[in-house]
Parts: C-alpha cells; sequence; structure tokens
C-alpha cells in the first residue's frame, strides 16, 4: 500500500485547495520559517487520526480549521484527503476491494471531526488500525516531525521501545490488544453487576411470596366488605323509592291550583291585549302624519341641495371640455412622431440587410483559411514533439553517463587515497597503547580529588542558605518600597494631570479667571452647583467700574435684596454648603438643596418666585415649573470634582512620601547584608571551583589514558577492517569505470539531432502564426455579423414600440372626441334645471301645511288609547301574582322530587360504581328480601366502616404479587444464561489477548535482531567506522522491557548514547529511525528539518542514506528542509510560500524532468 497524494482544504494556512502528490523517490518541501511548511506534515498526521490538538499545535480541535487573515474572512470547514494505491490489496478486509483507497476527514467548527473511506463512513479506530496495520500512523517513527530527534535522544527505554514495535509490526497488535482489554473489562463488569441484579432478583421473590399470601388475605375481608355494601345499599335504595312517592303526591295537588290561576290570569290578559291592539293604529296614523311632516321638510332641502350640485356640476362640465380639447392636440402631435420614427427605422433596417448578405462571401473565405491554417500547425507540432523526445532521451543519457563516469573516477580516486593513508596510520596506532600501571595512578588521583570535593560542597551550601534568606529578605524590603514609590508615583501622575487640567481651563483668560476657580465647594455638592448655574461659572466676576468691562458677559457684585422669601420647610440652604464670591450671594440665597428626587417633586409647588432646588445628582427643580432631571453641564461638575480630588490627593501624597521613605531605608539596609552574604557564598564557590577543577582535571587525565587506549584499539581494528573493504570496493569500481566508457562511446554524436530541432521550431512558430491571423479575421467578420444582427432585432422591437404609441395615439384622439359630444349635451341638460326646482319647492310648502294639522289630530286619540291600557295592564299584573305564588309552590315540590330523584341517580351511580350492578339487582346479589325490609342501615354503616378499618390496618397490598413473583423468576433465569454467555466471553478474550501476546513476543524478538543489525551497519555507513548496538533494559519480557542504544564513534569506547556529542546523538538517532525502516518498510517517511543539526559532510552521508532506503524499500520520502545540499538531492521540490499574510500556497518544481529539459536545451 502506497501514499500517492494529500489534498487539503481550509486545513490552517492552506485555505484553497491544495494538492501535493507524493511520487516514488524524494520530495522536498522548502520555504521560509513560518510560512506552513509543517502544516502539510500536520496535516498528513490529522487525517491519519491525530486526536490530541496540543501535538498539532493547537488548544482545542477546531484551531485546525482556518482562522481568517486581514483580506479573508475565517472558515466553518477543513478537510483533508489522502490517497493511497491498493493495488497490491494489502489493505484490511473491510476496504480490500478497491484498487485505491481515499481516507477523508473533515472538521466543522464547534461540531467535531468524521472519516470517510472511498465515501464511506468510518470510525476514527478503523482509520488508525488501517495505517497501524500499514507500519505508518500519526505517531509511527516514520512521521519524523521537528524535535522527534531530540526527544529520541533524551527518551527513556521504555518509550524508546515503541520504535522496535514499528519495526515488529506489533503496532496493530497493541491496539487489537488494547481494545481487547477494554472489552475484557467491560465483560467482568457486566459480570459483576449481573451477579448483583441476581443476589438482589433472589431477595425480591422472598418479598413477592409474603405479598402473596397477604394479597389473598386481602381478597378474603374484600369479598365480605362487598356483601355488607351490597345490603346497606339496597336498604338506603329503599327508603329513597319511599321519599319520592311522598312528594309525587304533594305536587299533583298543587298542579290543580296552578291550573285555576292560570284561567284567571289569561281572562284579564285577554283585556289587556284588547286594549293593547287598538294601539298600534293609533300609533301608525300618528307616525304616518309625523312621517309625511318630515318627508315634505326633506324635500325641500333636497331641491335646494339639487339646485348647487347642478350649478357645480355645470362649472365643472365647462372645465373638462376645456381639458378634452388639450388633450387632442397632444395626442395629435404623438401621431406625427410615430409617423417620422417608423420610416426612419424602415430605411436603417434595409441598409443592415444588405450589409449582412455581403458579408456572407467574407465569412466562408476565412473559415477556409482558418481550416488550412489549423491543419498545418498540427502536423508541425506533432513532428517538433517527436524530435523534442527523440533528443531529450539521446542527451539525458549521455548526461547520466558521463555523471556516473565522473563520479566512479572521483570515487577511485578517494578510494586509492584511503587505501594509502590507512596503511599509513596502522604503525602510529600499535605505538599509541596504553600501559595498566598509568591507568591505576590516574585512578587513585581521581579519588582523592573527590573526597576534597564533598568537603568544599557543604561549606558552598551553608553560605548559600545564608545567601538566600539575605537575598529573601531584601527581596522583601524591595518590594515594600517599590510598592510604595508605586503608590506615590500614582498619586503624583493623578495630581499633576489634574493640576494641568485645571490650569489649562483657566489660561483662556488669566487676567479674569472665572468664578468656577474661585468656588470652594464641599465633596458631594459638585453635581448640584453645576446644576443651579448651568454652564455660568466659566463667566469672569466684572468690575465695579462699568468702563472697565470689557467681556461680553460675566458677574457683577450687587447689593443683597431687602426682602428675600424663605424656602419651603424641608429645604436645606444652598449657600452656607459652598464658598463664592459675594457676587454669587443673590443666586445661593434663592437656592436649596434636598435629599432625593421625591422631595424635589413636593417641594416644587411651594417656591416662591427666584427660587431654585437641586439635588445631589444635579437635578434642578425651578420655582416657574421648570424642571430638569438630567445634569446640564457634565463639565462644569467634573471641574469641581478635580479641583475637590487635587485637595485630597496633596493630604494623600505627603502621608505616603514619608511610608516611601522609610521603606527605601529598610531596602538599604537589606541590600548591604545580601551583598555581605553574597561574597561569603562567592568565597565558598571559588574554593569549590578550584577542588571541582582538580577533581575535572584528574578524570579528564583518567579518561584521556582511557580514551587513548580505547582509541587506540577501536582504530586499529576498525583500520584492518577498512583496508579489506576498501580493497574489493577499488575493484568494482574500476570495473565499473571501464563498462561506462563502452556505454559512452556507443551512443550517436548529437549536433545532428540539434540541427533538426531548430528547424522543426523554426516551422511550428511560423504556422502558429498564420493560424492565428486566420482566426482573427474569422472572429473579426462574425463579431461585426453578429452586431448587426443585433441592430436589426432592436430595430423591429423599436418598430412595434412605435406602432403600438401611434395605434394607441389614434385609438386616444376618438375617445376624446366622443368625451367632448358628451360634455356638451350635459351642460345644455344641467342650464335647463334651476326653473324646474323652483316649481317644484312653491309646491311643497302647501303640502307641508295640511300635513302639520293632521299630525295635531292623531296625537290626542293615541293618548286616549293608552290611558285605557294602563288601567288593564293593573289588572292583569294581580292576576299574574296569584298565579306566580301557586307556581312558586309547585315549582318548590318539584325541587323536592328533582333532588329524589337525583338522589336516587346518584345512589345507583354509586351501587354501580362500588358494586357493579343495578339496585334492582341487589336482592339476588344479597338471596333474602325479607332482610332488606328490617335491614338496619346505621348498624350496616358501623360495621362496614369497621370492616373497612381493618383491611386498611392490613397496610398495603400488592394485589399482583403472584403475577410480579411469576416475572422475576423468568427474569432471574436469563440472567442466570445470560451469566453464563458471559463467562465464556471472558474466557474468549483472555485467550486472544494471550494469543496476541505470543505473537507480539514472537515478532518482537525476530525484529530485534533484524533491528541491531540494520542499526549496526547504517551506524558504521553514517560513522564511517564504530560500532552501536541495541539492548533489552527490563525483567525480560519483550512486551514490557525498555530499549537502550550503546554507541562507539570511531576512536571513541563503547558507551551510552547520553555521553555522545550532540552530532553524534543526532546521526545515531537518524541510524536508528532508518533501521526501523529497513527492517519493517513504511510506505511513507515524512523526516521534518532533520538535517538542522548536521554539519555538510554528515548531510551528504544522510542523503545517501535516505535515497539507498527508498530505493531499497519503495518507501517514498518527504523531507521539510533549509539545507541547500538536501534540496540539490531531491527528485523534486514542493516551495511553500505567504504572499498573502497568513494564507500558504503550494509551488512544484520537478528536479529530474527540470534537468532533462535543460540537457535538452
Amino acid at each position: 500500500m502506497q501514499v500517492e497524494r494529500l489534498r487539503l482544504t481550509g486545513f490552517k494556512s492552506f485555505v484553497e485547495p491544495t494538492e501535493l502528490a507524493i511520487e516514488p523517490g524524494l520530495t522536498g518541501i522548502v520555504g521560509p520559517n513560518g510560512c506552513g511548511k509543517s502544516n502539510l506534515v500536520e496535516a498528513l498526521r490529522w487525517v491519519m487520526g491525530e486526536g490530541s490538538a496540543k501535538r498539532l499545535r493547537g488548544g482545542e480541535m477546531d484551531d485546525v480549521i482556518f482562522a481568517g487573515s486581514a483580506s479573508r474572512p475565517a472558515r466553518n470547514l477543513a478537510e483533508v484527503v489522502l490517497t493511497l494505491d491498493n493495488s497490491a490489496r494489502d489493505a484490511p478486509f473491510a476496504f480490500n476491494e478497491s484498487p485505491s483507497l481515499e481516507v477523508a476527514r473533515h472538521i466543522s467548527r464547534g461540531q467535531g471531526s468524521s472519516y470517510v473511506i472511498n465515501g464511506r463512513d468510518v470510525r476514527a479506530r478503523d482509520v488508525q488500525l488501517l495505517f497501524a496495520d500499514a507500519a505508518t500512523g500519526p505517531h509511527s517513527a516514520a512521521l519524523v516531525s521537528q524535535g522527534r530527534v531530540a526527544a529520541l535522544i533524551a527518551a527513556k527505554p521504555t518509550e524508546r521501545r515503541l520504535l522496535l514495535d514499528e519495526a515488529a509490526g506489533t503496532t496493530g497488535l497493541h491496539a487489537r490488544r488494547h481494545e481487547a482489554e477494554l472489552k475484557l473489562q467491560g465483560a467482568e463488569a457486566n459480570l459483576a453487576r449481573v451477579d448483583d441484579v441476581i443476589a438482589t432478583l433472589a431477595v425480591q421473590i422472598e418479598a413477592l411470596r409474603k405479598q402473596a399470601r397477604q394479597a389473598q388475605r386481602y381478597r378474603r375481608l374484600g369479598d365480605q366488605i362487598r356483601q355488607t355494601e351490597a345490603l346497606l345499599f339496597a336498604a338506603r335504595w329503599h327508603a329513597a323509592n319511599a321519599d319520592a312517592e311522598r312528594i309525587a303526591a304533594g305536587l299533583r295537588e298543587i298542579e290543580r291550583a296552578v291550573a285555576a290561576a292560570t284561567e284567571a290570569t289569561l281572562a284579564e290578559e285577554r283585556h289587556r291585549v284588547e286594549a293593547e291592539a287598538a294601539l298600534p293604529a293609533l300609533r301608525m296614523a300618528e307616525a304616518e302624519a309625523a312621517a309625511a311632516v318630515q318627508r315634505l321638510s326633506h324635500a325641500r332641502e333636497a331641491l335646494e341641495q339639487e339646485l348647487a350640485r347642478v350649478i357645480a356640476a355645470r362649472n365643472e362640465a365647462e372645465r373638462r371640455r376645456g381639458q378634452v380639447d388639450a388633450d387632442l392636440d397632444r395626442e395629435a402631435e404623438h401621431l406625427a412622431d410615430a409617423e417620422a420614427a417608423l420610416l426612419r427605422l424602415e430605411n436603417e433596417r434595409r441598409g443592415l440587410q444588405l450589409r449582412i448578405e455581403a458579408a456572407e462571401g467574407a465569412r466562408a473565405e476565412a473559415a477556409a483559411q482558418l481550416e488550412t491554417a489549423v491543419t498545418a500547425l498540427s502536423g508541425a507540432e506533432a513532428g517538433l514533439q517527436e524530435i523534442i523526445e527523440a533528443c531529450a532521451t539521446g542527451e539525458a543519457r549521455r548526461a547520466a553517463l558521463e555523471r556516473q563516469q565522473r563520479e566512479l573516477t572521483d570515487r577511485h580516486s578517494q578510494l586509492q587515497a584511503r587505501l594509502a593513508d590507512n596503511e599509513r596510520q596502522r604503525e602510529p596506532l600499535i605505538a599509541a597503547l596504553i600501559a595498566p600501571a598509568a591507568l591505576a595512578e590516574a585512578a587513585a588521583a581521581v579519588a582523592d580529588a573527590g573526597s576534597q570535593l564533598e568537603a568544599r560542597r557543604a561549606s558552598v551550601l551553608a553560605a548559600a542558605e545564608g545567601s538566600l534568606a539575605a537575598q529573601q529578605r531584601e527581596g522583601a524590603a524591595v518590594d515594600r518600597a517599590r510598592e510604595a514609590q508605586a503608590i506615590l508615583a500614582r498619586l503624583q501622575a493623578e495630581a499633576d494631570a489634574l493640576s494641568r487640567m485645571l490650569a489649562g481651563s483657566a489660561e483662556e483668560n488669566s487676567d479674569r479667571p472665572p468664578v468656577l476657580s474661585l468656588l470652594e465647594v464641599p465633596e458631594g455638592f459638585e453635581a448640584a452647583t453645576a446644576a443651579l448655574f448651568d454652564g455660568e461659572l466659566s463667566a469672569p466676576l466684572l468690575p465695579s467700574d462699568r468702563e472697565a468691562r470689557d467681556v461680553t458677559s460675566g458677574w457683577v457684585a450687587l447689593a443683597p435684596l431687602a426682602e428675600t422669601a424663605a424656602l419651603p420647610a424641608g429645604v436645606h440652604a444652598f449657600a452656607p454648603e459652598i464658598g463664592a464670591p459675594a457676587a454669587l450671594a443673590r443666586r445661593l440665597g434663592q437656592a436649596g438643596w434636598v435629599d432625593n428626587e421625591t422631595a424635589g417633586w413636593e417641594l416644587q409647588p411651594q417656591l416662591r418666585p427666584g427660587q431654585s432646588l437641586v439635588d445631589r445628582d444635579g437635578r434642578l427643580w425651578r420655582w416657574d415649573g421648570f424642571t430638569r432631571l438630567a445634569p446640564a453641564t457634565s463639565a462644569t461638575a467634573e471641574k469641581l470634582r478635580q479641583r475637590n480630588r487635587l485637595a485630597a490627593l496633596t493630604g494623600e501624597i505627603d502621608g505616603v512620601s514619608a511610608s516611601a521613605r522609610e521603606a527605601a531605608e529598610l531596602a538599604a539596609a537589606a541590600r548591604g547584608a545580601r551583598e555581605a552574604a553574597a561574597a561569603a557564598e562567592r568565597g565558598a564557590i571559588a574554593e569549590l571551583r578550584g577542588s571541582e577543577e582538580r577533581l575535572a582535571n584528574a578524570r579528564a587525565a583518567e579518561a584521556e589514558l582511557t580514551r587513548r587506549g580505547l582509541a587506540a584499539e577501536t582504530r586499529l581494528a576498525a583500520l584492518q577492517d577498512a583496508i579489506g573493504k576498501l580493497g574489493g570496493e577499488f575493484g568494482d569500481i574500476a570495473a565499473q569505470i571501464a563498462e561506462t566508457e563502452r556505454a559512452l562511446h556507443s551512443l550517436p554524436a548529437p549536433e545532428l539531432a540539434r540541427s533538426e530541432l531548430e528547424a522543426a521550431r523554426a516551422e511550428a512558430a511560423t504556422a502558429r502564426r498564420r493560424e492565428a491571423e486566420a482566426r482573427g479575421a474569422l472572429d473579426r467578420l462574425a463579431h461585426e455579423d453578429e452586431a448587426r444582427r443585433q441592430r436589426l432585432a432592436a430595430i423591429d422591437a423599436e418598430n412595434e414600440s412605435w406602432r403600438k404609441q401611434r395605434d394607441g395615439a389614434a385609438v386616444q384622439h376618438a375617445i376624446l372626441e366622443d368625451r367632448k359630444t358628451t360634455l356638451a349635451a350635459e351642460i345644455a341638460e344641467l342650464a335647463s334645471r334651476p326653473p324646474a326646482i323652483a316649481a317644484d319647492t312653491e309646491t311643497l310648502a302647501e303640502t307641508s301645511a295640511k300635513a302639520a294639522a293632521r299630525s295635531r289630530d292623531t296625537g290626542d286619540a293615541l293618548a286616549i288609547g293608552e290611558t285605557r291600557l294602563r288601567e288593564v295592564t293593573e289588572k292583569a299584573r294581580a292576576a299574574e301574582q296569584q298565579l306566580g305564588q301557586a307556581r312558586e309552590t309547585r315549582a318548590r315540590l318539584k325541587a323536592q322530587r328533582e333532588a329524589a330523584d337525583e338522589s336516587l341517580v346518584r345512589l345507583r351511580e354509586e351501587i354501580r360504581e362500588r358494586l357493579d350492578r343495578a339496585p334492582e339487582d341487589l336482592g339476588g346479589m344479597i338471596g333474602d328480601a325479607e332482610a332488606i325490609a328490617a335491614a338496619d342501615s346505621g348498624a350496616l354503616a358501623v360495621r362496614l366502616e369497621r370492616m373497612l378499618r381493618e383491611r386498611e390496618n392490613i397496610g398495603p397490598v400488592n394485589l399482583i404479587a403472584e403475577q410480579e413473583m411469576a416475572e422475576t423468576e423468568t427474569r432471574l433465569e436469563g440472567l442466570q444464561r445470560e451469566r453464563e454467555d458471559l463467562t465464556a466471553a471472558i474466557a474468549r478474550l483472555r485467550q486472544g489477548i494471550g494469543t496476541l501476546n505470543q505473537e507480539g513476543r514472537r515478532r518482537l524478538l525476530a525484529a530485534f535482531d533484524q533491528l541491531n543489525r540494520h542499526f549496526g551497519e547504517l551506524f558504521e555507513r553514517l560513522f564511517g567506522g564504530g560500532k552501536a548496538e541495541l539492548a533489552w533494559v527490563g525483567d525480560g519480557d519483550p512486551l514490557d522491557s525498555g530499549l537502550d542504544i550503546l554507541a562507539s564513534p570511531p576512536g571513541k569506547r563503547l558507551q551510552h548514547l547520553s555521553l555522545l556529542s550532540g552530532g553524534e546523538q543526532a546521526l545515531t538517532a537518524i541510524a536508528l529511525i532508518f533501521a526501523v525502516f529497513l527492517t519493517n518498510p513504511a510506505p511513507i517517511c515524512v523526516l521534518d528539518e532533520v538535517d538542522a543539526p548536521l554539519d555538510d559532510a554528515n548531510v551528504d552521508r544522510f542523503c545517501r542514506i535516505v535515497a539507498e532506503t527508498a530505493d531499497a524499500t519503495g518507501t517514498r520520502f518527504l523531507l521539510v528542509t533549509h539545507h541547500r545540499i538536501t534540496m540539490a538531492r531531491m527528485d523534486r521540490l514542493y516551495g511553500v510560500t505567504m504572499a498573502e499574510r497568513g494564507v500558504s500556497q503550494l509551488v512544484s518544481v520537478d528536479l529530474v524532468r527540470a534537468n532533462e529539459l535543460r540537457q535538452t536545451a
């Protein structure tokens, strides 16, 4: 399974869709710092299932979404897609049906991320296992990010063992074992819960048995209660029926009395109806007479209104006739304009049609010329491409052979020189071996110096403790002094700022300062003072001499008023609260202040002319009703507060200054004590350093002797080995040089191909020029023809529009002529109406007098009829009262009967509800009819109450206890079967975990030897010699043991990794990483600035190993680098740029193809 390409959208700084092709060989990623190179590596890890935002340099996972820039808004979605080649069909079974896999991860802001493989939603665990089985993943050793080499060096043995897991391919096994262990823990927890539930159910079954026995007793008592209730209800039903029959007899008697009273009432009602029947005719006659009078009055008013309407209508008709004449003139002008426009458009249309017909032939000729030019161009370009490919192939082959010849010649010379050099180095190494006596003497000197060093360290520790205590005391004193100084500085700064602000406000009229600067306002009265004067305090005091007043406004000192009205009760005088010049005395004498807004509203009506009220918040109530509830001039109140604050600050500054001086003196004393303690500590440290230096010198002498001996031994052994290897390699290089020379002689000369290439290029350029000219001519003709046809369409539209305007004008002209004729007839008719209206008015006057006399006669007759109706109505009302009393008695009896019936119904419903049967059936339930007649309801009720209490004393009863017990027993049986299934599943999981552990140990032991061998070989190649090996650390179980690294660079003894230099550590870690690749090749390897700590020589070795590993394993390498040597060894380069701030872009260069084209050119 191979990685083919990475596509990302909206991921971090890559806001636009970006694709990174990961092809076989070495792919480099370059660019300046901060442009987004590492974001590509993090996108690869993210799509492989990385779940930690911190490992992606973020606070939360939403931080991987593009956060926006100065010119682009933030995105809400990010997507990364990784395409895999699965032609080998080595993916997991669930995804192995397709020759290619597309793994995608999407994230929406605030909604989390999701995974998709070939369009199908999957879990994060599925994606992680997919890559873990392929020896890669977000935490794989194949993704070497910045700092990974340093982390590998500093890692603990158990952490370093993860590399062995990568080499053994047990990462997927570990994930599956972890998943199985989680399932095992869940199954064991479920088993414990099932055991708890089984025990609980057993207890519940015993309790349900007791409840079932109690329910049986409850049912027996319920049957007895039901029998007693039946007898009690039967007795109550018998008594209720007797009461109902008694009430029915009384109701029949009162019905007869009501019938007699009803006959008397009907007789009187007939007399009243006769009197009332005579009234409608009289009322009708009187109403008709009055209506006639009213109707005639309305008719006369209508005639007067008609006359006014006729006059107004005649005037309106005259005006409309004038308007119609003007409209006729306008429509005639519209007709003339339309006719002229139609003639002009017709002429233009004929001219365009003639030009279109003439252009058809020119377009056909141009199309034929273009077709000829295209055919010629296709042939020229095909010939040029064939010649280019042939030239490129030949020149690339020649360049490769020449480069190979140069490299082999250089390597031959280097091997010859190294052989001679190794021979020269052998004799000095034999002489450099160290005697054992010298090593023993150096060890004794180291022990002596170590004892002296321990004594000096005790002295330094005591001095350091004293110095630390002095420093703490000094720090506390300095902090207090700084705090006091900071408070003083803050107060002084505030006072200076207030002084400048107040001084600046008075500079406008320095010879006559404003009255505001002369006031003394206590704290809390600033807003009230500003509200009272409302901006007038900025005016100055004016002199008493009128001639010397050179300003437009100001305050003049006047004598006090002879009489002033006292302020209302409850108002505080304002003048005693502030100090002010005499010029403000009159205003202040008429002002008072109140405690709150409510008091201001209550006291405002009591103010005398000239008086005002304010409160501390700046509200104002004036005697004339004016009220201001918002501050009038906030600047005035603010200036008054600033002056009060400045006065308060002066006192605070004096107190803080004394505290600051005292704190500074204490800090100086603490500083002296600290310096003395520091001097003592420095003395002790100097002695300690002397002892350390002596010990270091002794150790260095011992180490130097040991190193020299080991170096001599190691180099001598390495030299012997190197001489043998160099001899064999020397012969191989000589054979390769001879083969390369034979291949070069067999290649043809390149001059002939180049001349043919130049001729083909010239011919193709000429064909392109001709094709472009023909295409331009045809496009120009087509554009002109299209413009003419568009104009024809526009002319047709304009013709239609003008025709519609002409027809509309003609129709409107005819309508206006008809309207003019109609208006003339209407004016003539209106002129004949006024005389007829005058004659109708005289006739109405005579008719109105006759109708008034008739109305008076009918009114008198109506009054007589109404008097007779009142007398008959009084008699009918007396008869109705007697009938009402009889009906009330009947109603009372009916209510009693209804109550008895309702009581029977309720009793029937109660019997139905309690006993579930009709009252008539109670005899069958009791079985003895005589017992019902002789039953005592009171005794039965007492007996029933006693039974009910006995049933209540039983307490809560579970009537479905038998059913619940059966259900619980069934559930218990099911849980016991589930327990057996869980026990079997736990056994299977434990067996599976054991199998996974066994397979993991087998793979780890097999991979350890192979990894150790590859590590030793790569170490020797990177260092040009030396020795390195891996060692187990732990209790012997490969699953729990750590991995340690022992290395011996050329000239040094075998030692731990942490004792090597920085460059040696980096090379050793790189050798181990590449040994993992050789043991278990990964489909992709990412090296993020791994070459940063290496010098040029080691970078060259590093690049050779990367290239050889890529060739040997098929791993595709992705290298992020800043080193020019690494860039030069890449097959292709991708550049990451940030032309727009915060937005990364990707550009690519194929160096192999570029080199071929350069050689071809």
